[in-house]
């Protein structure tokens, strides 16, 4: 028999909802690996790194998203297969 996980993998809170992994068979979603990457970008600063590099010349007062977030998303979205983010 193999050695499967039984117990879930916490992959942290979003607001006041628990993110978990479990592999039980109840609900599932097949876009949960993109919080695993989110873990993962975290805990190395992958696009904290990047979004330094880059010279954010929009004006502030008109900025909703920070470039780190647009960084992720673009990021996150072409390791999910989601060439055009949509």
């Amino acid at each position: 028999m193999p050695n499967c996980t039984v117990e879930p993998v916490d992959l942290g809170r979003v607001g006041r909802r628990v993110i978990e992994a479990a592999f039980d068979g109840g609900d599932i979603v097949s876009d949960g690996g993109v919080l695993l990457l989110r873990q993962v970008d975290q805990r190395i600063g992958l696009t904290k790194s990047i979004a330094r590099v880059f010279d954010d010349q929009r004006r502030r007062a008109s900025v909703a998203h920070s470039m780190r977030d647009l960084l992720a998303q673009r990021i996150y979205g072409l390791c999910c297969g989601w060439e055009d983010v949509c």
